[in-house]
């Protein structure tokens, strides 16, 4: 079985989010599955399989599968339009997460993701206390995005991860008015034992709809401000949703020898891997969830 590599939202090698990528005829059994995400050590794995309906996606973290993940969905379609038989311009995927569509337009890969409401809240001294440095605006949606005055604020900022992890929302970003970009981000995520997130496309259907409406721009460029750095272009579509698009570049393709053994479809329903879902973010004990 062959595995790409696969950096997402970036023209660079080793830079933007990395996924790895899996392409196959049937599936492994589920622990095979979770037994290679922990071998690459990545934050996310993809397995497509291609059925009667589409290509089923699924991704699997080193803790277990998820059920939504935006950067290996852009890989996952990077992959297929330029390294397999793709006609047309728009792949459909089946996923955990319901059908997700992926568009290629030019060397930009747009992915259709849905817009929680968020609202202003109070800046408090816990967030100044996190942050080092007190926001000038608080906004708490699915996530905390707090603003700041200036992009070298959020470049430099060196956040205290436990205080972090205290405060509101499943993660924490911070952003800016950018100078090459319409705003600059970086987004954490300690309560799901993420640090920092490379580049976070659902972070971004709350922070570039707050800059669309704060520019009166029907779209926003975005950067990623993280070590490895990454490009977004966000489209805010007025019906809930927000159109996320990318770049991605190939860094390696290998050939996976270690034997994967096909599992049985009537038994896919009775896997022994957990599956971390949306219901953890209720931070019970089911685990962790990450959307990226």
């Amino acid at each position: 079985m062959r595995q790409y590599i696969v950096d997402a939202f970036t023209d660079e090698p080793f830079a933007g989010n990395p996924a790895a990528v899996c392409v196959m005829e049937g599936w492994p059994a589920d622990g095979s599955m979770l037994k290679l995400a922990m071998e690459n050590n990545l934050s996310e794995t993809a397995f497509i399989v291609k059925e009667s309906g589409g290509y089923r996606l699924r991704w699997f973290t080193p803790g277990g599968e998820i059920g939504l993940c935006g950067h290996a969905t852009l890989a996952s379609s990077f992959v297929l339009f330029n390294h397999f038989r793709q006609d047309g311009d728009e792949i459909e995927f089946i996923t955990l997460g319901g059908r997700l569509s992926v568009a290629r337009k030019g060397d930009l890969y747009e992915m259709d993701f849905p817009v929680c409401e968020q609202h202003e809240i109070p800046v408090t001294d816990d967030m100044e206390r996190a942050f080092g440095v007190r926001p000038a605006k608080a906004i708490l949606g699915t996530d905390l995005v707090c603003v700041f005055e200036s992009e070298d604020q959020v470049r430099s900022m060196q956040p205290d991860q436990a205080a972090l992890a205290r405060l509101p929302g499943r993660g924490q970003s911070i952003t800016a008015r950018g100078e090459d970009a319409d705003c600059v981000s970086r987004s954490f995520f300690p309560k799901l034992l993420v640090p920092e997130d490379p580049v976070c496309g659902s972070a971004h259907c709350q922070i570039a709809d707050y800059w669309a409406k704060e520019l009166g721009k029907e779209s926003i460029h975005a950067y990623q401000a993280s070590r490895r750095g990454g490009y977004l272009l966000c489209e805010p579509r007025g019906n809930g949703r927000m159109g996320i698009s990318g770049k991605a570049v190939l860094v390696a393709v290998s050939e996976i020898v270690a034997d994967l053994r096909i599992a049985d479809q009537a038994a896919r329903g009775s896997s022994p891997c957990h599956v971390l879902t949306a219901e953890c973010l209720e931070w019970g004990e089911k685990g962790t969830f990450m959307l990226e």
